[in-house]
């Protein structure tokens, strides 16, 4: 241990949930859809996977800040046991470990503990990670709860899809359009207005005002990672009522002088949300065949919109 860093502190957090302890499990072990899961997650970034073994990238909020990291998880199905260690912290973490444990109660009811276990890098540091950590964790588990308990895991709910667009065009351009969001109000007829604050990482921080097609405008707030290969992640932070949470990408890919643009999209809506938008009488999977048709309806119009962009850099031929 560095002279400079402090004494390890460990930490332990308990939550019971009227769920099978199965179901709990498979909400931690599949870490692609944490994003939608817990609110301080942003996105998580799978390296490697072998054998019950992983390393991750991930971006998460700590005390209002983006951070990243990269960890490795042992994750134990028999066991239902999940340890994690950060193999680079995000200053001012100097070391940060843990295990999630699902504790069964019975068929349908869990105990879930979630123990860190961390070194600051001076003891100045310690009470922002002690409250980064407590503040996590707790919405952490209270995530787990209430999306376990509410039963807001099927597939009507919760659902991905992506819209795509091809053409001939660099595509260094067509990122250029997608990473320079602070433009889209010039240049895309749905977006009013937009507030970007950029950081040091690639992370972007947005506030958008989006035009319906009833002539109304919408408040969302985004968090965007703007990766090296040509993708840029997202997760929405404040959303409209009929929406639990957003995520998706952005891709541009090359194959040859063809480049394909595409934008996934990733929903969780809420229950709550959808009768209070769209009436008592709408069912979820009426529901998200109305959410996807606004989200893929104003994405195709940003991918067109960006492949023209692009398309327009091209060097004229002959």
């Amino acid at each position: 241990m560095s002279a400079n860093t402090t004494e390890l502190v460990e930490v332990l957090h308990v939550e019971s949930i009227a769920a099978p302890p199965e179901l709990i499990y498979r909400l931690l072990a599949e870490v692609e859809g944490w994003p939608a899961v817990f609110g301080p997650t942003v996105f998580v970034d799978v390296l490697e996977r072998a054998g019950g073994q992983e390393r991750l990238h991930l971006w998460a909020t700590a005390n209002g800040e983006v951070r990243d990291w990269l960890s490795r998880r042992t994750l134990n199905a028999a066991e239902r046991t999940i340890e994690f260690r950060q193999e680079v912290c995000s200053p001012p973490v100097a070391e940060m470990g843990g295990r999630w444990q699902v504790v069964e109660l019975d068929a349908n009811r869990c105990e879930v503990r979630l123990w860190h276990d961390y070194r600051a890098a001076s003891p100045e540091a310690l009470p922002w990670i002690a409250e980064a950590v407590e503040h996590n964790s707790r919405a952490e588990l209270a995530a787990l709860k209430r999306l376990a308990e509410q039963q807001n895991t099927d597939s009507e709910l919760w659902f991905s899809f992506t819209d795509t667009v091809t053409g001939h065009a660099p595509a260094e351009a067509a990122y250029q359009f997608l990473a320079e969001a602070d433009r889209w109000p010039d240049r895309l007829s749905h977006v009013a207005t937009l507030d970007l604050r950029e950081s040091p990482g690639g992370v972007q921080q947005l506030t958008m005002h989006t035009k319906a097609a009833d002539a109304t405008t919408h408040r969302t707030e985004s968090i965007r990672v703007c990766l090296p290969d040509r993708r840029i992640v997202y997760k929405q932070t404040s959303m409209p009522p009929i929406m639990a949470a957003h995520t998706g990408q952005w891709t541009v890919t090359a194959d040859g002088d063809r480049l394909t643009i595409a934008s996934q999209h990733t929903v969780r809506l809420d229950p709550a949300g959808i009768a209070k938008v769209l009436g008592p009488d709408v069912t979820a999977a009426e529901a998200a065949q109305r959410v996807q048709a606004i989200l893929s309806g104003n994405s195709r119009i940003t991918l067109g919109a960006a492949m023209s962009f692009a398309e327009s850099t091209a060097p004229a031929n002959g």
